[in-house]
């Protein structure tokens, strides 16, 4: 395996968090929303939330805080200022029950990288630096990245998930 620049190291207390999420027994879907303390360079635990649907999940993402629209003119959707008001990147690990078509029930611990579209380049930079090393630390296998909020659905996931089965 080929070395990796590590921007940012991993909390010790959000590994050991991690490392419990990751063998839960609950049957329900679960996640885990991380962040980056910048002054400490340091991946921290931002959220956890028990019971959360991907609709549920995806209000609650950093990006989908109140924000200055623009017009985009092209595509006729909006794009966010981040002057002074910042999109931010986030790290979600999330436990998603899955059924299958003949009735088995799996649950695929997934890592899910949100980068915005509007970010802050010296910020996606270093999510983007730190997510091997958050990947390899969890232990993940099922890692996906959305630019775009309003793509976290379940219809997205499960069609990521199908790769794998």
């Amino acid at each position: 395996m080929s070395s990796s620049l590590v921007v940012c190291e991993v909390d010790p207390s959000l590994q050991e968090k991690l490392k419990m999420f990751r063998f839960r027994k609950e049957t329900n879907n679960a996640a885990i929303l991380m962040k980056i303390d910048m002054e400490k360079q340091l991946v921290i635990l931002e959220e956890e939330y028990e019971d959360i649907s991907l609709d549920d999940l995806r209000e609650e993402l950093p990006e989908r805080q109140p924000r200055y629209p623009y017009p985009f003119k092209k595509q006729q959707r909006y794009i966010y200022c981040n002057m002074n008001c910042s999109l931010w990147c986030t790290y979600i690990v999330y436990s998603y029950k899955l059924v299958h078509a003949d009735g088995r029930v799996s649950y695929p611990l997934c890592f899910i990288f949100s980068s915005p579209v509007g970010c802050k380049p010296e910020q996606q930079m270093m999510y983007a630096g730190s997510k091997n090393r958050l990947v390899q630390s969890a232990e993940l296998t099922k890692v996906f990245e959305i630019r775009n909020a309003d793509d976290l659905t379940e219809e997205w996931l499960k069609e990521k998930l199908s790769f794998f089965h």
